[in-house]
């Protein structure tokens, strides 16, 4: 969808420790998101770049790709090297069998 020059992993080629950027909206990260990944919508990311580390492995991710393509080609026009988008986003990232959790401790989806 963006082009071969989005770097991107698929779910099960997510490193170990890697620091889990979620940019989708506040609603889709309550209902489930990665244990341990970090919340930061995509139209603050301007505002917040300074909360997003510009060493070790950074993952991207949204809902099924395309928010998290666009971000990844904005952070490395800001000078980060170190992300990735997340193939298939959080739709692909439960269909692989990773663990999701939710805000409120109802039942995770991907919403």
């Amino acid at each position: 969808m963006f082009g071969p020059d989005v770097p991107s992993v698929t779910p099960p080629e997510v490193p170990d420790g890697a620091y889990l950027l979620d940019v989708r909206e506040p609603d889709e990260w309550s209902a489930g998101h990665a244990p341990g990944a970090h919340h930061l919508p995509m139209m603050q990311l301007p505002a917040r770049l300074a909360e997003v580390p510009n060493e070790g492995d950074v993952v991207v991710v949204c809902r099924s790709g395309g928010r998290s393509a666009q971000v990844v080609n904005y952070l490395i026009g800001n000078g980060w090297d170190n992300v990735r988008n997340l193939d298939g986003g959080m739709r692909e990232w439960a269909a692989a069998g990773r663990k999701l959790v939710s805000e409120d401790g109802s039942p995770a989806q991907v919403i």
